[in-house]
């Protein structure tokens, strides 16, 4: 038996899309699956610290594309695709996923060829505005300890370091046994 979603907090729903300088953030729709799939959730490169598997089907894709339908109508917000304002391609994805309506966390994933240009340091700004606009008190996220590009957004970002969480996080696209140590970071709003 399926659950009931909870219902909906009191906090507005952001406008959609958000824009940011050089992007386009809006919830992602089912059309969106082939080029999430293509992009970089099939990308062995992309997915290797994520704490999802890396999608080896686009039912796969499709799967992820239903439980975010299912976070936005619990909450008010949930994962966002990221667009280039110009010429509209599909960069990667941010978001926020609550865990109540003042603590959620956030993260991001961006297609190879959009490392290094500061997407991600751009998406996660915006996400801890969006998280301050929305009643969020604290936002968090994790990170491989051996993710040193993903830990230097975090803190370029005003997110701090506040310890290590060991045995923590299932990486199912490293070849380990067992949960691995995560970085908590964090930012109170």
């Amino acid at each position: 038996m399926k659950k009931k979603p909870k219902e909906r907090t009191g906090a507005p729903t952001p406008a959609e899309p958000i824009e940011t300088a050089r992007m386009l953030l809006r919830r992602p729709r089912a059309d969106d699956a082939d080029a999430i799939f293509l992009r970089y959730a099939a990308d062995a490169d992309v997915t290797r610290y994520l704490g999802w598997p890396r999608h080896v089907s686009i039912a796969d894709t499709r799967a992820f594309l239903a439980g975010c339908d299912d976070e936005w109508q619990r909450w008010p917000a949930g994962p966002l695709l990221a667009f280039a304002r110009e010429g509209g391609q599909l960069l990667g994805s941010t978001g926020l996923a609550f865990e109540t309506a003042q603590r959620a966390s956030t993260g991001f994933a961006f297609a190879r060829d959009s490392w290094g240009k500061g997407y991600a340091t751009e998406a996660l700004s915006a996400m801890i505005s969006l998280a301050r606009t929305l009643g969020v008190r604290r936002l968090y996220a994790l990170c491989h300890t051996e993710h040193r590009a993903s830990a230097k957004v975090l803190e370029r970002c005003g997110m701090e370091r506040e310890g290590l969480l060991r045995g923590h996080t299932q990486f199912p696209n490293l070849d380990v046994d067992g949960p691995g140590d995560v970085w908590c970071y964090a930012v109170l709003l």
